[in-house]
């Protein structure tokens, strides 16, 4: 859980190589809406991936509210919350994550537009 709490601490930072410090050589990030919704493979795309997220808002952030633990697994219910460049009103969406981890290592990372459907898919209830 620590391992996954410390990208959370370094994507407020912008602090790519400490967000992606963790993760396996094979690492996927997948997402489920959006422009560029899909799987994103290794560090490279899953980074160019986030940068282009962050460069849309004049300010994104993912407030972790909870981390839960199953097996191999960690769900992150989270807010993010921004401002479109040139927008004037702040957009506030509750998401969740599955993490997979093994041997102190990032497999994958997956963003739920439901967070019950993170729960869900690590066999977890709210």
């Amino acid at each position: 859980m620590e391992i996954v709490r410390r990208v959370y601490e370094a994507f407020a930072r912008r602090d790519w190589d400490a967000v992606f410090r963790d993760m396996a050589p094979g690492f996927e990030m997948t997402t489920k809406r959006g422009p560029n919704a899909g799987t994103h493979r290794r560090r490279e795309a899953a980074q160019e991936f986030v940068e282009d997220y962050v460069a849309a808002f004049d300010d994104a952030t993912a407030e972790p509210e909870r981390f839960l633990e199953s097996g191999n697994q960690v769900v992150v219910l989270v807010t993010r919350r921004g401002k479109p460049k040139g927008g004037e009103a702040e957009i506030v969406v509750r998401n969740g994550h599955l993490w997979t981890l093994r041997d102190g290592r990032i497999l994958s990372a997956e963003s739920f537009p439901d967070p019950a459907e993170a729960l869900e898919a690590a066999g977890l209830r709210e």
